[in-house]
């Protein structure tokens, strides 16, 4: 999905010049672009929102973006809002584990 935004110049350039040194030094996941840079950012915090416990969670809770709901503490498996279909086939599966 292509998703079109506006950022703050100053904060542009501050990633583009984290980029260049990605690029001239290398880092432990390096990012060629702009774009590259901010997918990854973007990816680690849709996996914090379903991942309790992950390292990628401690990042929205440090950054003071996790929901006040029980429902943001429990673990997703797939990105999205829970479906009742979804829910409904792991509340069976958990019951027939029981039997």
């Amino acid at each position: 999905m292509k998703v079109n935004f506006e950022i703050d110049e100053a904060v542009a350039r501050e990633l583009i010049y984290l980029v260049t040194l990605h690029q001239q030094h290398g880092a432990p996941n390096p990012q060629d672009s702009l774009e590259s840079l901010l997918a990854y950012v973007a990816s680690a915090i849709a996996d914090g929102s379903r991942r309790p416990g992950s390292w990628e969670r401690q990042l929205l809770e440090m950054m003071g973006l996790v929901p006040d709901t029980e429902e943001a503490h429990q673990y997703r498996s797939t990105y999205g809002a829970p479906s009742w279909d979804a829910d409904m086939q792991e509340t069976n599966s958990n019951r027939e584990g029981e039997r």
